[in-house]
């Protein structure tokens, strides 16, 4: 489905009507940019209209580890990311393939945390994300129909139940009157002189501490064992005379895994492009593709595909179908319109496999058509037959 714009408010409508088709899939939603507040991205993977988990948002690894760590006061997060070395094949554990869903499942798997801390990591993971997306003035949405089993999972939320806490806590920062604060933001004590003339000497050591600007208004809450909202409240008059200030902080960095030793690039091998918004598609097509002994060019900005195409001149691309902003139609009619693309191979990628898409990109000059998710054996297929033809015409 193209994306739509909508208020966030209307988030609530989308996700009551996907759960009542029993929608099983990805529901991607962006938030518009504000004057000083950047576009943020967030993804709900469902299943039967329930959430398996979310993530996205501009602290997803702080989100994590703050959700977790109030479930699990006594884990060891640095020995628990460690565990990203075992993720060798995600698919192979749960649908959800995102390193904070496997880290969380596996441990589980380990007995460092219980399956009910990781459904309770899980939900406050949700609840905020839908706290954040409400925050958001107006939002588009794109929803993905996947076919998803689950192996493993660790919670299946309904969207209402989880909805009305997010009002709840939407409630709460309205009743404090801190309702156009972002608990993502960062208190910071600005005029150090000022303040130790306002409080009490015991105060005062207690507030350095705590506003010194490396930990957010969610992770202060943790912390002092309050909402987020109370802590907030209690600021409110050095806020307003500016003797504490709200800074935004960068998150913490994603557990990395090792990466494998690439196999020796020819410069003289096929260059194949992917152009899908994904990285998860970028990523999987790029081990295949490299590991086949091609070069490989992944390209997940829509608006800019055809001008980083023109620049590479790839042999053959792989072009998704559905992407926001425009769509894999519009590009190939492009790309066919350009001396250098005319008879380059040029292969829809898509979740849909009927009729009338492929007929449509016939018409607009699509060498072929593959249906999402591919395996290896298929992809590598479809590129030996179209370079073979390329090269015999």
């Amino acid at each position: 489905m193209i994306a739509q714009t909508m208020n966030a408010n209307d988030l609530v409508k989308t996700l009551a009507g996907l759960k009542q088709e029993q929608f099983s899939g990805n529901l991607l939603v962006k938030s518009t940019p504000r004057e000083g507040i950047p576009a943020q991205d967030w993804n709900f993977c469902l299943f039967l209209g329930r959430i398996l988990y979310a993530t996205g948002g501009n602290h997803p690894v702080r989100r994590w580890q703050r959700n977790l760590l109030a479930q699990c006061p006594q884990l060891d997060i640095g020995q628990l990311k460690t565990l990203v070395v075992n993720i060798s094949n995600p698919a192979s554990l749960s649908a959800v393939t995102t390193w904070e869903y496997q880290l969380l499942h596996l441990g589980v798997e380990r007995n460092q945390i219980s399956r009910e801390q990781a459904a309770k990591t899980i939900n406050g993971i949700v609840s905020e994300i839908l706290f954040d997306i409400t925050q958001a003035i107006q939002v588009s949405f794109q929803i993905k129909p996947e076919h998803i089993s689950v192996p493993v999972q660790l919670a299946l939320l309904d969207p209402g139940l989880v909805l009305g806490e997010v009002q709840q806590q939407r409630m709460l920062w309205q009743k404090a009157n801190v309702s156009e604060v972002h608990p993502n933001q960062a208190p910071n004590i600005a005029q150090k002189e000022q303040l130790q003339q306002q409080v009490s000497a015991p105060v005062y050591q207690n507030l350095v501490k705590l506003l010194d600007g490396h930990r957010t208004l969610r992770e202060l809450g943790i912390v002092m064992k309050r909402d987020a909202a109370q802590v907030t409240s209690s600021l409110l008059p050095f806020l307003k005379s500016g003797i504490v200030e709200l800074i935004e902080l960068a998150d913490f960095p994603a557990p990395a895994r090792p990466s494998a030793p690439k196999p020796a690039e020819s410069t003289h091998a096929p260059l194949i492009a992917c152009v899908d918004d994904s990285p998860l598609v970028c990523q999987s097509m790029e081990k295949i593709l490299t590991t086949g002994g091609y070069r490989f060019l992944g390209v997940q900005d829509s608006l800019r595909a055809i001008a980083t195409l023109l620049s590479r001149k790839p042999d053959l691309i792989f072009l998704d179908l559905i992407m926001p902003n425009t769509n894999g139609y519009e590009i190939c009619t492009q790309l066919r319109k350009v001396s250098a693309f005319r008879d380059t191979p040029i292969v829809i990628l898509t979740g849909n496999d009927g009729i009338i898409d492929r007929v449509r990109a016939k018409i607009v000059g699509a060498s072929g058509f593959l249906s999402k998710p591919a395996n290896a054996e298929t992809v590598l297929e479809a590129t030996r037959q179209h370079l073979s033809e390329l090269v015999e015409d």
